[in-house]
């Protein structure tokens, strides 16, 4: 995929301040976070993260009416 628009600065900024709201203790506690794409943040690579959280599995995204996303996740059981 060759796209000269594509920063991986930008991505991996992106990809570390959704994983710190993930990671933290409340979204933890909840299993659930909700992230905003923030307005620096390039509409295509917003999407391209969405859709790498999308492909885990035990995780579901809800899209909201005002441009937030609702990550819900399930911790499977340890047999």
């Amino acid at each position: 995929m060759a796209s000269s628009s594509v920063s991986p600065d930008t991505y991996a900024r992106m990809g570390l301040r959704v994983q710190k709201i993930i990671n933290s203790p409340t979204a933890q506690k909840a299993k659930a976070a909700l992230i905003f794409r923030l307005p620096d943040e390039p509409v295509d690579e917003w999407e391209q993260l969405l859709e790498e959280i999308d492909e885990n599995d035990n995780v579901t995204l809800a899209y909201r009416d005002d441009g937030g996303v609702q990550i819900f996740w399930v911790v499977p059981k340890e047999d």
